[in-house]
């Protein structure tokens, strides 16, 4: 099993930034796929970013360059660094791990990120 535990959302203006922190605990896996994903009401889950064991990233189209994805291995922790925030960027963002070429995924609780216009 493994525990993630999200945090940093919260209430920006538009064209502002926000750091969501996701910290990883329990049986961590060697190689694995960690990332974030975001949802709104009545919407399914899209991916935003994740990134590998060994550092490589992956973004969404959608997201122009705007956010970074990054990870402490000494922390266990990945973060997303969101700048130019946009209302559209508003949504619960979840922080999700799985093991590489495995389809059994985790999920933290979730971080409401709001921004307003």
């Amino acid at each position: 099993q493994v525990q993630l535990v999200e945090s940093g959302g919260g209430l920006v203006q538009a064209g502002g930034s926000l750091r969501l922190s996701c910290a990883a605990s329990g049986n961590i896996f060697s190689r694995y796929v960690m990332g974030w994903y975001r949802q709104t009401p009545g919407n399914e889950r899209t991916m935003v970013a994740t990134i590998t064991y060994a550092g490589r990233a992956n973004y969404a189209d959608s997201l122009e360059g705007r956010f970074t994805i990054s990870k402490d291995d000494a922390k266990s922790t990945v973060y997303l660094q969101m700048n130019s925030l946009k209302p559209e960027d508003t949504a619960v963002y979840y922080c999700t791990i799985r093991e590489l070429y495995k389809d059994e995924r985790y999920w933290g609780q979730g971080t409401q990120v709001t921004v307003s216009s």
